[in-house]
């Protein structure tokens, strides 16, 4: 009897110690580890993501140049589907019977139970049709959405694009963005992403078993709306933005145009360019691949990627760094008589032509290789010609100062550096003393190792329009209702040229304009101050170029205009600066003295030959009797010396210039 008892009280500690157990556990799950509370919300809540509109971008006039535009993605539960009439639905949505039919089974595999877009960035003017029959397809619903639109169709490259996030974004996003988010990829739009996206809003909604809804979560208690995106103010004019891209059609180039007592960037063209539309909607994936199949590149960023020697528009900042160096003075004078001889080379000014006595002013507007060669050589042996590699690091800081060989840092991903050869890499050319100014004696005309992005020739001239110093250039000048106010974008970067110095390089400029090689492009009324300038390229015409700034007192807007394979810096580059700085100042496009007018420049087509076509013919540097033969031999020589060194970095097709050995 007494066994019987102690039998009994074990077997009711043991169903105590289990109760206690299972009520130990039941509190864990539903009280310590909310694990399991979301697992059992995840089956009656769903949250339905909201979707913010992006915010708007503007130009500096606050004229739209993006905007939103409301579409549907159309949102499928295959547990949910019955039978419908898919001949309707399919022609509502504008599918045939196997499309429906592969999207379909996409989103079983997807999940059964639970909802995935079916068809994406339907129109609105599509949805309208289809909304009204859309109680007719069970277990089909809508997720409004908001996509891009360009109501100018310009900018492209300045504004980039949107896309799709893949599995890398979401990893580098620490769980922000989710599957069907869409985030910038380009351009201003992946600079200033997190200002533009906005904050996405949620919906809880409850729903049974069957995945059925039943109305709103705690009646909308943990609900949040959705808040749109900031707009910005770009420093965009889009009068000169669309003047510069249709004079660039048919043209591989760039404009960039800045304002020097800002810093602010009036002008992004990058040529060829695209309708920023056609990346939008159901084409945008055949779209983006034909771009990216394009051998010219319109996704190409020319203004902040490109390379190109910048030829004679480098010679008035020689010229300063000497004249601050005491090395000459705005009376030094040489007497030009067709070339300038370096060591055993003989390089010839434009055509041969002999500019005679000439001094700094004379010789920025008659565009003398001689003069500026002498002053290279000058600056390069001041320290006698045993020292070479201190003088050339001297001389390459001085002109790292005006932005060449690194980044200026511009509010927009994707920026290039440029090219500014260092003694350390003619040391391993040429091995240490083995080099001489006359070796590296192209780079005094700004040929040979030196490239810049037309961002860094633009920023030039707004140095030589501050008289010795510019700001941070920029695109974006206000955000909301506020104005930009970066530290960095208000400071001045003087460059170590005293502004004295100034005036003789800018007399020769306006020289340029008023009587020299640009002439043909003076505008009627205002006084601008340029230079031209030609690259060679090793492969059909030359590279035109022409940079500027106007008007010569408290100067508007500095320009550079790059023309691939345009040939001479005054043929084209010059013209078409010449438009955009006479809209940009009073809104009007005359026809010059000259008799050029807008129409046959945005008329005309200059796209370059491809590599493995056949090139047009080049301009011939110099008639073959103006050289005696031992002076072609040494020309000869000297280029085949040239090309032993060691490659540059792979750059854009159109870049690369090696050893120019002409300039305007």
């Amino acid at each position: 009897m007494n066994s019987f008892f102690e039998r009994r009280y074990v077997i009711m500690s043991i169903f105590i110690v289990i109760m206690l157990m299972l009520i130990g556990r039941l509190f864990y799950i539903q009280i310590v580890d909310d694990k399991y509370l979301a697992f059992a919300q995840n089956n009656v809540i769903r949250r339905i993501i909201k979707f913010p509109e992006r915010g708007v971008i503007l130009d500096r006039h606050n004229k739209i140049l993006v905007r939103n535009e409301h579409v549907y993605d159309i949102l499928v539960t295959p547990k949910l589907v019955h039978d419908f009439d898919t001949v309707l639905f399919c022609r509502l949505l504008q599918i045939d019977k196997k499309g429906f039919d592969q999207r379909f089974e996409k989103a079983k595999s997807f999940s059964y139970f639970r909802a995935s877009p079916f068809e994406k960035q339907v129109s609105a003017r599509l949805y309208n049709s289809f909304q009204e029959h859309l109680f007719e397809f069970p277990g089909f619903s809508v997720q409004p959405r908001s996509v891009r639109t360009y109501p100018d169709s310009c900018a492209a490259q300045f504004l980039g694009y949107i896309s799709e996030v893949n599995d890398k974004i979401i990893e580098k996003s620490n769980g922000y963005y989710s599957p069907g988010d869409y985030v910038g990829i380009s351009g201003v739009e992946k600079a200033y992403e997190t200002v533009l996206r906005g904050q996405r809003g949620v919906e809880n909604s409850l729903v049974d078993s069957r995945n059925i809804p039943k109305g709103k979560y705690l009646n909308g208690q943990y609900d949040t709306a959705a808040v749109a995106g900031e707009r910005l103010i770009s420093s965009l004019d889009i009068r000169i933005q669309k003047l510069g891209e249709k004079l660039m059609q048919n043209k591989v180039g760039s404009i960039v145009a800045i304002e020097p007592s800002t810093g602010e960037i009036l002008a992004f063209v990058s040529s060829p360019t695209y309708d920023p539309n056609e990346l939008v909607g159901h084409e945008r994936g055949n779209n983006i691949s034909a771009m990216y199949k394009n051998p010219y590149n319109p996704l190409f960023i020319r203004p902040i990627q490109a390379y190109y020697p910048p030829g004679s528009s480098f010679k008035p900042l020689d010229a300063l760094i000497a004249i601050q160096e005491g090395i000459i003075t705005p009376q030094t004078t040489y007497n030009c008589p067709g070339y300038y001889v370096a060591g055993n080379r003989r390089i010839p000014c434009f055509h041969g032509e002999r500019h005679g006595l000439v001094n700094l002013s004379s010789a920025v507007a008659e565009s003398c290789n001689g003069y500026f060669d002498m002053v290279f050589e000058k600056l390069i042996n001041q320290y006698g010609s045993k020292n070479t590699d201190t003088s050339f690091t001297m001389w390459r800081n001085k002109v790292i100062k005006f932005g060449l060989a690194h980044k200026l840092n511009i509010d927009l991903p994707g920026e290039n550096r440029g090219l500014l050869a260092t003694a350390k890499r003619y040391d391993n050319m040429y091995h240490r003393g083995g080099w001489r100014s006359s070796t590296v004696i192209s780079l005094g005309i700004g040929q040979s190792e030196m490239l810049a992005t037309p961002l860094q020739l633009a920023n030039i001239e707004a140095i030589i329009a501050n008289h010795g110093f510019y700001y941070r250039p920029h695109l974006i000048k206000g955000i909301g209702e506020k104005d930009i106010i970066k530290k960095e974008y208000t400071e001045k970067n003087y460059v170590g040229i005293d502004s004295i110095y100034f005036d003789p390089v800018i007399n020769g400029m306006q020289a340029v304009v008023e009587r020299g090689t640009a002439a043909a492009s003076r505008i009627p009324g205002i006084v601008m101050c340029g230079k031209t300038g030609t690259a060679q390229t090793g492969h059909g015409e030359d590279n035109s170029v022409f940079v500027a700034f106007a008007p010569r007192d408290n100067p508007k807007i500095a320009i550079a205009v790059v023309v691939e394979h345009g040939g001479q810096g005054a043929s084209w580059a010059a013209p078409i600066a010449s438009f955009i700085v006479e809209k940009y100042l009073t809104d009007t496009l005359s026809r010059r003295p000259s008799g050029i007018n807008p129409k046959k420049y945005m008329e005309a087509s200059l796209m370059p030959p491809l590599p493995g076509t056949s090139p047009k013919p080049t301009n011939k540097l110099l008639p073959k009797d103006s050289l005696k033969k031992n002076q072609l031999d040494s020309n000869k020589k000297s280029m085949k010396r040239d090309s032993g060194k060691k490659p540059l970095p792979k750059i854009h097709l159109a870049a690369l210039t090696i050893k120019r050995k002409e300039n305007e």
